[in-house]
């Protein structure tokens, strides 16, 4: 696949990984969740992952999970989260929905300042599920690393590719120590 826009003029990253108080090299961990009911949705996650694992980039570590697989404890493992989400009656999707509710507390007060990056597949504009995810975000002190990306209208190619990028411009941030 041939990577383009803000990914393909990326300089090849220089490894910057942190150092555990053991002095081993620790790899930035990534989580994505994403709700994916469709094939269309399907290629969105699955373009995420493989620009988390862009080329340039040597130490990210991923969990890709469904929003019903996914728990505190992922979240609390990872340095950074992407979120996916279909728009469902102008709203972000019931399982994403679900994933927060049952995050929300146990990760509260452990979490903030949390890089976090959100994309949104909405069949009409997609901004009642871009406010409703942010609100939250919001409420968790997480940091968007980039506006959120709303993929609206019929399904085009150049969707995956923007998440791809996406996925690129999260893990190379982490992997520098930017995020």
């Amino acid at each position: 696949m041939r990577v383009t826009g803000r990914a393909a003029i990326m300089p090849p990253i220089q490894i910057n990984l942190a150092l555990h108080a053991s002095n081993k090299l620790i790899m930035p961990k990534i989580l994505i969740v994403s709700n994916c009911p469709s094939p269309n949705t399907h290629r969105l996650q699955q373009a995420v992952r493989d620009g988390c694992q862009h080329e340039n980039i040597e130490s990210i570590e991923i969990r890709c999970k469904e929003p019903w697989h996914a728990d505190s404890h992922d979240v609390l493992w990872s340095d950074g989260v992407i979120i996916g989400t279909t728009e469902n009656f102008g709203y972000m999707s019931g399982a994403i929905k679900d994933f927060f509710e049952r995050i929300y507390y146990p990760c509260l007060a452990e979490t903030e300042g949390k890089p976090a990056a959100l994309f949104i597949r909405g069949g009409l504009d997609g901004q009642g599920a871009k406010t409703s995810v942010e609100r939250i975000l919001s409420g968790l002190k997480w940091k968007l690393v980039q506006p959120p990306l709303v993929l609206k209208g019929d399904f085009r190619d150049e969707f995956v590719i923007q998440c791809t990028e996406l996925g690129t411009i999260m893990s190379a941030g982490l992997e520098a120590g930017i995020y």
